[in-house]
């Protein structure tokens, strides 16, 4: 039974895993991170197309690599 188990939680998490991450998914991941930034005062308006180009292809990077 508990060899059951572990095999039932192994196939989860390699579905999990497997799983491809959607570009709407990567935009509000790095929409999130954005207005965090702009919380906290690390992003200004006058560059926050460049900072947004940058963290928006390092999600990508990360989730798709």
């Amino acid at each position: 039974m508990a060899a059951a188990k572990q095999k039932n939680k192994a196939e989860i998490d390699t579905e999990l895993v497997s799983r491809p991450v959607s570009d709407e998914a990567i935009l509000k991941v790095a929409k999130e991170v954005v207005v965090k930034f702009i919380e906290v005062g690390r992003l200004i308006p006058a560059n926050f197309d460049e900072t947004f180009q940058s963290i928006y292809k390092t999600v990508r990077k990360a989730v798709r690599s």
